[in-house]
This record gives C-alpha cells, sequence and structure tokens, in this order.
C-alpha cells in the first residue's frame, strides 16, 4: 500500500547507515525476503513486476524495521480496552 516502507539499518565498518524503501505509488507494495546470508528489500507492483530492488549482507544488518501507512479505523472496529489501569 502506498505509503509502508522499510527502514533498514546496516554496519558500515565503524559506523551505521540507514536505508528506506517505500512503496512511492498507490497499488504497490514493499516485499522483504530472507535467505542464504541475504536480506532482500522490493518495492513491488500489484502485478509482482519488481520496481526497486536493495539487497543487504544478513550479517550486516543491525536492523529491520516495518512501518506500515496510517490507516483509518473502521465502523466496525471494537474499542481497545487497556488490560491494567494506569496510575
Amino acid at each position: 500500500m502506498k505509503g509502508d516502507r522499510v527502514e533498514i539499518v546496516i554496519d558500515a565498518g565503524g559506523s551505521t547507515r540507514t536505508y528506506e524503501i517505500e512503496a512511492t505509488r498507490a497499488g504497490r507494495r514493499v516485499d522483504v525476503t530472507h535467505g542464504r546470508g541475504v536480506v532482500e528489500v522490493t518495492e513491488t507492483t500489484r502485478g509482482g513486476t519488481p520496481v526497486r530492488t536493495a539487497r543487504f549482507m544478513s550479517g550486516r544488518v543491525l536492523a529491520l524495521v516495518e512501518h506500515p501507512a496510517p490507516r483509518s479505523a473502521l465502523p466496525d472496529d471494537a474499542a481497545v480496552t487497556a488490560l491494567r489501569q494506569t496510575a
């Protein structure tokens, strides 16, 4: 969905670098795959065609955070109740 983004923090040998991949248009999504020592983040279209791809060595990845786009509440959503009362 447009607005979904993934933030990746990489160890760059003494410092860190931060990369962001974002779904830039309506109908696009961001997919994350892990395998064989590689983390791959891809922005794809509705049809599955990759638009942008970023690959990182999994040994260098310090953090990978997925930020979903804000979605409005639906009318049938239940109200959230706290499990404990706060002080």
